[in-house]
């Protein structure tokens, strides 16, 4: 069944769209995150999850309906039907045949082959010997480095390194049955072989994933990332906002993928399999022993886990691997038909009792102690015309958290959904992550209803209402308090033309200054854009606007033209400029920008200022590609930017992205 947010996120997609032109899909992210302040290293998490997609993409031919499940945008239906069509015509001859499968639209029809494709159906019965994957597998060497041209105050005293970013990424796979790296990330102002660093950079992961191993599905060693159901037991996989994870509801989740991002935080280490164990029967189980970040307290407990991963100064540096976690889990999933039952259990230990500051009234409730366990039952039903997903969790001390999602095609041009959630003040699972407004699975209950609607052929309508009641305390409001979001979008495609149209409200309580009474915050967000895609050339005008109203009002804009150029089959160039004007950080505006492999530019503009960046991929042959990217953003209302030791004395901020793949 269609799910009808991810139909239209998949719809702005295609707005922006040119043909030919490389990791086009990255331009979903810019909707996925555009309304969410979400922590950058899930946004770059995420990100890696498309991108290794898109650059190993999956035979339509051969793949499992848990291959097929990796693809976060496809519906159980979906999934199905492909494998349905797969099965009765013995194969695909081409990817034009995916218009013959009704559950998907034109939207999903257009986006999928940037990650799956058909070829004949190659026998492999049983797992590849070591000679053959040593002589067939695939290596890939990837060199990124930002060069900022500004100096901030710690770059001249306080930070132990100098200024630049660089990371480094090795990949080998061979198919879909072996893939191993190496990942080494070091930020601005960590040192470089000093202080603690004598392998050079500050973080590394490895790991080594094996697929389709017999009865073994999956066998994870070194570092992994795993999600079990809905995610209120376990989430670290995939994390896409509030939006995005909605979508991925209307079908279970589990799966476990390597950690190859150079994120520092949200990840486990150990070893993680899946196993048949039997027919329609599979067990999922993880270990994983790990070293993190915190503060600690004059006894030595936990006071703050951090995830920043930022290691620059002193101060920084005594906060690493500070304390230790053990986890483990397992998740027992059962599928017939329309029918899937699944049973999850996690435990996690930490080597100090964890004691947050609880005398803050947003923290009374945070996790404290030492022993976490939680137990949940996910389950799923599929209609031709309808289909019940959720997830039912407990914690270690009795306390519920459970999301539920109807979604119905009332029509062949109408869908309609429903989500329901209840997350306990007091419901602590500290790998939980799944749908909501809060953004952790505690203290919210709520209701989203949904409309997709397809009023004429090339225009579509979306909307939907989000209210959600918060019993306790929580970041910003210091009693009871509610929220209330709505967006309605808009979306015309005519020949080489689109427009778009986009409204968001958004109504939250929030504290007064003496924090003695809630005030309710209205913040307004619209966007238009219209483009202009051919063969070779796109170009988009887009209008943003942002207010804020509460204590004060705030109000803010932005208007951008950007443009991609394909002058030759082995060059793509991008541009992008943008002026924009706003009161204050709360009328801020975002703006997706193209940006290196692997990683995105989705930054803030607030105050009044412009930004242009200029963006060339160069793919020199089958082997060697390289990227440049410059972007510059010049403010018109203040001769320093940021503070502390981030700050910059000067009113520009402007650097040079490079990027280098080698493959052999």
């Amino acid at each position: 069944m269609k799910h009808l947010l991810l139909t239209c996120l998949l719809g702005l997609f295609s707005l922006t769209s040119t043909a030919q032109q490389p990791l086009e899909w990255d331009e979903l992210l810019e909707e996925l995150y555009a309304t969410n302040d979400e922590n950058r290293d899930a946004r770059e998490d995420d990100y890696d999850v498309l991108a290794d997609l898109a650059a190993h993409p999956l035979n339509l031919n051969t793949a499992s309906r848990e291959e097929l499940a990796r693809i976060p945008f496809l519906t159980a239906e979906q999934i199905e039907d492909l494998q349905a069509y797969v099965y009765q015509y013995h194969g695909m001859q081409s990817l034009g045949e995916l218009a013959m499968i009704e559950s998907l639209d034109a939207l999903r029809r257009q986006l999928l082959p940037y990650f799956v494709y058909v070829s004949p159906v190659e026998e492999q019965c049983k797992f590849p010997s070591l000679k053959a994957i040593a002589k067939g597998g695939k290596h890939c060497f990837l060199l990124t480095a930002n060069v900022p041209f500004y100096q901030r105050e710690g770059d001249r005293q306080g930070y132990l390194g100098y200024p630049y970013t660089h990371s480094f990424r090795y990949s080998f796979r061979y198919s879909d049955y072996v893939q191993a790296g190496l990942v080494g990330a070091q930020d601005a102002g960590e040192p470089f072989l000093a202080h603690g660093n004598g392998l050079g950079y500050d973080h590394y992961s490895f790991y080594l994933l094996l697929r389709k191993m017999g009865r073994v599905k999956a066998l994870a060693i070194g570092r992994y990332k795993v999600s079990f159901g809905q995610g209120l037991v376990i989430n670290n996989s995939l994390g896409f906002g509030k939006l995005a994870m909605l979508s991925m509801l209307g079908r279970q989740a589990t799966a476990i993928r390597a950690h190859s991002s150079r994120s520092a935080a949200n990840y486990l280490q150990g070893a993680a399999s899946t196993i048949e164990i039997a027919k329609h029967l599979n067990l999922t189980t993880f270990l994983s022993y790990r070293s993190i970040d915190a503060t600690l307290t004059d006894d030595g407990t936990i006071k703050t886990i951090l995830k920043t991963g930022y290691h620059r100064t002193l101060r920084e540096i005594s906060r690493k691997d500070a304390a230790s976690q053990l986890a483990a889990g397992a998740h027992v999933g059962w599928s017939s038909g329309a029918i899937s039952l699944s049973l999850s259990g996690v435990y996690s230990r930490f080597n100090k009792d964890l004691t947050p500051n609880t005398s803050l009234y947003y923290r009374h409730y945070a996790p404290a102690g030492n022993d976490f366990w939680n137990v949940s039952a996910d389950y799923s039903y599929q209609h031709p015309r309808w289909a019940l997903t959720g997830e039912t969790a407990i914690d270690g001390k009795g306390h519920i958290a459970t999301v539920n999602n109807l979604s119905f095609q009332a029509a062949h041009n109408l869908s309609l959904l429903a989500v329901q959630r209840y997350y306990d003040y007091q419901y602590t699972a500290l790998f939980a992550r799944s749908f909501g407004d809060n953004g952790t699975v505690q203290n919210e209950s709520g209701l989203l209803i949904g409309a997709n609607w397809g009023l004429t052929r090339g225009l579509s309508l979306m909307a939907y209402t989000d209210f959600a009641y918060f019993s306790h305390p929580r970041f910003g409001a210091h009693t009871v308090s509610k929220a209330w979001d709505n967006l309605l979008m808009l979306t015309y495609n005519r020949q080489r033309w689109s427009l778009l149209a986009r409204y968001r409200l958004r109504i939250r309580g929030r504290d007064n200054a003496d924090k003695t009474m809630l005030l309710n915050e209205v913040a307004q967000r619209g966007r238009l854009a219209l483009t202009y895609s051919a063969a070779s050339l796109a170009c988009k005008s887009q209008l943003d606007v942002a207010t804020s109203s509460s204590v004060k009002r705030s109000i803010g804009y932005m208007v951008s033209e950007s443009g991609t150029w394909k002058p030759l089959s082995w060059l793509t160039l991008n541009g992008m400029i943008g002026y924009f004007q706003t009161t204050d950080f709360a009328s801020r505006i975002y703006v997706y920008e193209r940006g290196p492999l692997y990683s995105f530019s989705f930054p803030a503009f607030f105050g009044k200022g412009m930004h242009y960046s200029l963006f060339a991929r160069a793919d020199l042959s089958s082997r060697l590609m390289i990227i440049l990217r410059s972007a510059t953003t010049h403010y018109f209302d203040r001769d320093h930017i940021s503070s502390g030791l981030q700050q910059v004395n000067s009113s520009t901020l402007s650097g040079l992205d490079i990027q280098l793949r080698w493959r052999f």
